[in-house]
């Protein structure tokens, strides 16, 4: 029988086997199989001895299992496993588990296993002893002990580790080398080695040399995967012609630029030129401008629609949320000045109009704006998803600008920009700083440019953490210290993860609370640090109330929340913006773009449930204007966890730079990366980000080398079908259907 890749695992492991490999690990070819590589190796010659163990030395050793006894703990649910481990030459070491039930089953008297673990010390009255404390432990093979390395695999319930090294090297005995995708020049000029042999050193490699040169190819192939896919789709923009727009002598840009109050920075004016140029050209502009919160990208996004303008086309700038349309919108109105009111009383000459479109407008107020839209009176046109859809239609579309672009699909910013005949250029704004191989992998597809200096005069921002589960009193200080901004005539947010209403526990795989943006905001959260299921998140609808009448009271105290209607949302942020609410008590609908520079105080509830780069766009509302920030995260999570680790590290910079990378170290690369993955399974399984930067260029700079001799890869169908290996079929068919 002939094996590949694409053979099912059930007609080369039996049909047990297999449906055991398929069900949580999804694991259905043989192709699936050898490409779920081993999380780590032990080195035999490197096991240590348990003799020999020294407090906070990290060991793998391999014992037996002396004892094993459970009880219930004292201070927090659950049970407790106590074992001793004995290895070959006699020496002992106590282990402890937590959750004992999960473990039980397989820490049993005369179980031979791998632990691995910090060694510690325990404290008994005046005796002492070391101890392994939950230490990581994997069943061995019972023909393990002639290779060199103990391959340890990403494992579940029913099917450990041992079974699947087994089962991998069952299927490497039959398994024809595959087609190599790689052309053997290309291999031989980058030192790769052949795809086969790669697939097989990874799991049974026989030194450390064959073990790094198999790594090297398959990362070099997941790079190469996706910067081909995006050298496709940069290809794919480029098919249709986009309408030059240069700049124009006496026109809006000059006129604006001549009335702002304040010197542009030198970073703006050097992303305004290098916007201007790519304008002026007949070519659609792909550009992500990314910044730091305050660093000036919505004046850089508007010299680019004055000058699409000026040519006598549109630009639409595409927001999140009815609270950021709504924002974004009033704030270019009050930039623009005379230059924005065309039709008013007071208008300048050649003004034109801003013009707000969202889905919760009335019947009347639509209409007028779909007429504005589709008339051309509407020069610059803001608003939420409601722009794409297809009733909207618009005189000539120039410039689309998307703002926070990891709120939105590749599927919906192609669908604006593919209106017309001439291809609308695209600038893609983000406030959330990404590094730069993040930034090279996931909108490889977009030309960056980087505000690194903020503009002067934002003030500055002091965050500190409140541990309120360990030192009750200093949530009181909260309290007292949002008083004290209000009677030095300040405002303040106070931030919770959830409206309110019914809320539903769900177990999950990984901690919501480490990605980029929450996708929902009555979205459930667990302990992260122990697996523990912990209380609902708190809600604003429940716990605003408890405040304004008690430790707030006597202060205009508003609520906002993504649930209220857009009408409503607009009176209770003008009011804020107004001065006439003290607090505002608010989920993340405020996140991005609410700009009240009177505004000090930022309280974040349950900080522990956000990730690093919500925080950081949250703390971005206050110190916007004369008077110093103050931002405090209020967590019950005790010192030492991870979720502390993230609070205590957004509390020890302001650099958004430098937290995107902290934030890209702390939190599995895999969701940064699915942005790029259209839902599907990820082919991405060793790439990372921050390790690999010189592969991610050397092989996007190949990738665009070949796809410009090659456009859509038709004389290279191996190359083609690595693509679609690499990003899911779905992304692939949208880069590869031009051919």
């Amino acid at each position: 029988m002939k094996v590949d890749l694409d053979t099912r695992l059930v007609d080369v492991l039996g049909a047990t086997t297999a449906k055991a490999l398929g069900g949580k690990l999804e694991l259905h070819t043989v192709g699936d199989l050898v490409r779920h590589y081993p999380r780590r190796y032990v080195e035999r010659g490197k096991l240590s001895d348990i003799a020999g163990l020294a407090v906070g030395d990290h060991v793998t050793v391999i014992a037996t299992v002396a004892s094993a006894t459970t009880r219930k703990m004292q201070n927090r649910r659950g049970t407790l496993m106590n074992a001793t481990i004995r290895d070959a030459k006699g020496a002992e070491i106590a282990c402890t588990f937590f959750n004992a039930y999960k473990v039980q089953g397989i820490i049993k008297v005369g179980a031979t296993l791998m632990f691995s673990g910090t060694v510690s010390v325990y404290r008994r009255g005046r005796t002492s002893q070391l101890q392994l404390t939950h230490p990581e432990f994997e069943e061995l093979e019972e023909d393990s002990a002639d290779r060199p390395f103990i391959s340890i695999y990403p494992a579940t319930k029913g099917v450990p580790s041992s079974a699947i090294a087994r089962s991998v090297r069952q299927v490497l005995a039959v398994l024809d080398d595959p087609t190599d995708p790689l052309p053997r020049e290309l291999r031989e000029e980058h030192g790769l080695a052949p795809l086969g042999s790669a697939l097989r050193r990874i799991h049974v490699p026989q030194s450390e040399a064959e073990r790094h040169a198999a790594k090297a190819r398959l990362v070099w192939d997941e790079a190469f995967g996706v910067q081909l896919a995006l050298s496709l789709q940069r290809e794919r923009s480029l098919q249709r012609p986009a309408a030059a727009s240069p700049r124009i002598a006496g026109g809006l840009r000059e006129a604006f630029d001549a009335r702002l109050p304040f010197t542009l920075t030198p970073g703006q004016i050097a992303v305004g030129d290098e916007i201007a140029a790519d304008l002026a050209r007949p070519l659609p502009m792909n550009r992500l401008v990314q910044g730091d919160v305050g660093a000036g990208k919505t004046i850089v996004a508007l010299r680019a629609m004055l000058q699409v303008v000026d040519s006598g086309r549109q630009a639409a700038m595409l927001a999140p949320t009815e609270v950021l349309a709504t924002q974004h919108a009033r704030s270019l109105r009050s930039m623009l000045g005379p230059l924005g009111i065309e039709g008013e009383l007071g208008a300048a000459d050649g003004a034109t109009r801003v013009t707000l479109l969202t889905g919760s407008m009335s019947t009347a107020e639509r209409r007028k704006a779909l007429l504005d839209i589709q008339s051309g009176a509407a020069g610059i046109v803001v608003g939420t998803h409601a722009i794409i859809e297809d009733t909207v239609g618009f005189a000539e579309l120039g410039l689309v600008v998307v703002d926070e672009q990891h709120r939105f699909g590749v599927e919906q910013r192609d669908k604006l920009r593919g209106r017309g005949e001439r291809t609308p250029h695209l600038l893609v704004m983000t406030a959330t700083p990404i590094p730069r191989t993040v930034a090279m992998t996931v909108y490889g597809d977009l030309e960056i440019s980087a505000l690194t200096e903020l503009p002067k005069g934002r003030s500055p921002i002091k965050t500190t953490v409140v541990p309120a589960g360990e030192k009750p009193s200093w949530l009181e200080r909260v309290w007292t210290r949002i008083r004290e901004e209000v009677a030095g005539g300040h405002q303040c947010y106070v931030v919770f993860p959830r409206v309110g209403g019914e809320y539903a526990t769900t177990k999950k795989a990984s901690s919501s609370s480490s990605s980029s943006s929450s996708s929902s905001e009555e979205e459930p959260d667990l302990d992260d640090d122990g697996g523990e299921e912990r209380r609902p998140p708190l809600a604003v609808e429940d716990v605003a109330p408890q405040l304004a009448e008690g430790p707030l009271a006597g202060l205009s105290v508003g609520i906002l929340h993504g649930k209220l209607s857009a009408e409503e949302k607009e009176l209770r942020m003008r009011a804020f913006d107004a001065g006439e609410t003290d607090v505002l008590m608010a989920t993340t609908v405020i996140e991005v773009g609410v700009d009240v520079p009177n505004a000090t105080g930022m309280i974040i509830m349950d900080a522990d449930r956000f990730g690093l780069s919500q925080l950081h766009q949250l703390r971005g509302r206050v110190g916007r204007g004369s008077a110093p920030g103050v931002c405090l995260l209020v967590t019950d999570m005790p010192a030492g966890t991870t979720a502390r680790e993230r609070l205590d590290a957004i509390a020890s910079t302001t650099d958004g730079f430098e937290l995107a990378r902290l934030d890209l170290e702390l939190r599995r690369e895999g969701d940064i990366l699915g942005s790029q993955q259209s839902g599907t399974r990820s082919g991405l399984k060793l790439l990372s980000l921050l390790r690999h930067e010189q592969v991610i260029s050397e092989t996007r700079l190949v990738a665009a080398r070949l796809v410009a001799a090659d456009p859509g890869l038709a004389h290279h169908p191996d190359l083609r079908a690595l693509v679609t290996e690499t990003v899911g079929d779905e992304a692939a068919a949208a880069y590869l259907d031009k051919v």
